[in-house]
């Protein structure tokens, strides 16, 4: 391993990072992350944090979780690689098959089709919707609906059902056909509604009325997050999930339900949809699938639009679609360690608790700090902090201002993500109430230092 000063000296130099200005990354050069050990990441100097982002929304288990580690280790040493495109399969992605079948059951899902990750997963999601509908004949649907503040991953299809401008005005045009309505957003919303119940029928109706605009013989599927999660932390009423999937189904129109992030117990449930009460059609998975260790998805379809596919004779519902490492055997061992685990500790009931305690305090720093616009949580561990520089006009602060807090936050030994002016708390599902009362404390730190 190359010494700290080679690791300092070519920082961003010769590695341009996701979702950065590679000028930015030069200038102010990213933290340096060296291990890891249960909820906390150690740097380069051998500082130690907290990690209240998860990795990415995905180290649901924390970092020293050995039988994930284990099963990686022995699947190398049996069959490190091999392909599942058409002739050939291998143990492990068989047997995970069989294991997600029976954990989402109750969300009606009975067949996996495995990807790299979550804008893979969506991918497949996507393009496996207008098949349905080509399939039984109705070749016109085409169209895609979703929310504005949702996030569906980079890849083109992906972009264009994403409703944040960020991820999609560089690289225009997009796919067309994409159109996208108000999302359950009390804080901002074009409607000026801050009641929950009442917004989500607000925007239950728009989505009607853009139905009824395009032609419900004209659209193929509805993507949404159970929460939204990238956009900000956007929780909706408990009333807007099961409308739109009663609206879905009243005009033939598939729901994807996107869990790349609340699959697996985040939002204090097994799933988002079932968060919910939700069936849905099709659901995106990924990042907790094998608690981020391998890059590995899985697009989960339900028995009804399964029966479509399989019942054709036509040949036209042949999957022409995939991805070199989909069923990879490492991943699906590393995600069969990952689901055991996952059941055995019950990570949603802990998320379900501990997202309380998050929650109940970062209200409580709301009352204490005027840059503290709006607190979005409640649905197991999704927090968000929405950060202004004028509450009455609800406008954003300054790009400098989450930085600032994210620092001292850090120094104070927990790791926070800042996106635009929110700050964003997505911990492992292991964690304690001690690990809850230490990012309350972290972050009143890093709020009083703006």
């Amino acid at each position: 391993m190359k010494d700290s000063n080679f690791l300092k000296e070519n920082n961003a130099r010769h590695f341009w990072h996701p979702m950065a200005h590679p000028k930015d990354s030069q200038d102010n050069p990213p933290t340096i992350l060296t291990g890891g050990e249960g909820v906390s990441i150690i740097d380069v100097d051998g500082h130690k944090a907290l990690d209240a982002v998860g990795g990415l929304w995905n180290v649901n288990l924390g970092y020293s979780c050995e039988p994930v580690k284990q099963a990686i280790a022995d699947q190398l040493s049996a069959l490190p690689y091999y392909s599942t495109f058409r002739g050939t399969s291998n143990d492990k992605a068989i047997e995970l098959s069989y294991e997600l079948a029976d954990f989402f059951a109750p969300d009606g899902l009975t067949r996996a089709f495995f990807t790299s990750g979550g804008s893979d997963s969506v991918e497949i999601a996507l393009k496996m919707a207008r098949q349905y509908h080509r399939v039984r004949g109705d070749a016109g649907r085409t169209k895609f609906l979703s929310l504005k503040q949702g996030y569906h991953g980079t890849h083109f299809g992906g972009a264009s059902v994403n409703g944040n401008a960020k991820f999609r005005n560089t690289y225009e045009p997009m796919l067309p056909g994409c159109f996208h309505i108000p999302s359950p957003y009390t804080y901002r919303n074009p409607f000026d509604e801050t009641d929950p119940a009442r917004l989500a029928q607000l925007c239950v109706r728009a989505l009607e009325a853009e139905i009824a605009f395009q032609g419900a013989n004209t659209i193929a599927a509805f993507i949404m997050e159970p929460v939204l999660g990238a956009g900000g932390v956007i929780p909706p009423h408990a009333s807007f999930m099961p409308m739109v999937a009663e609206v879905c189904k009243k005009n033939g129109i598939l729901l994807i339900s996107d869990e790349v992030i609340t699959a697996f117990g985040r939002t204090g449930t097994e799933s988002g949809a079932r968060h919910w009460g939700v069936q849905p059609d099709i659901m995106t998975t990924a990042k907790a699938i094998t608690n981020g260790y391998f890059p590995f998805g899985a697009a989960m379809i339900a028995g009804h639009v399964a029966e479509v596919f399989e019942g054709d004779t036509t040949g036209i519902a042949s999957i022409d679609q995939g991805y070199t490492y989909s069923g990879h055997p490492v991943g699906a061992a590393a995600a069969l360690a990952a689901l055991s685990e996952i059941r055995r500790l019950k990570v949603h009931e802990n998320a379900a608790v501990r997202g309380a305690e998050l929650f109940a305090g970062i209200k409580a720093l709301k009352e204490k700090y005027d840059v503290v616009g709006d607190v979005r949580g409640g649905e197991g561990l999704m927090c968000a902090l929405e950060l202004v520089s004028d509450r009455d006009t609800k406008a954003p602060v300054g790009k400098a201002v989450p930085v600032t807090l994210q620092k001292a936050a850090y120094e104070d030994g927990v790791m926070v993500r800042v996106s635009g002016n929110n700050v964003i708390l997505s911990p492992p599902l292991v964690i304690t109430a001690d690990d809850v009362t230490k990012i309350l404390s972290a972050l009143d730190t890093g709020l009083r230092a703006l």
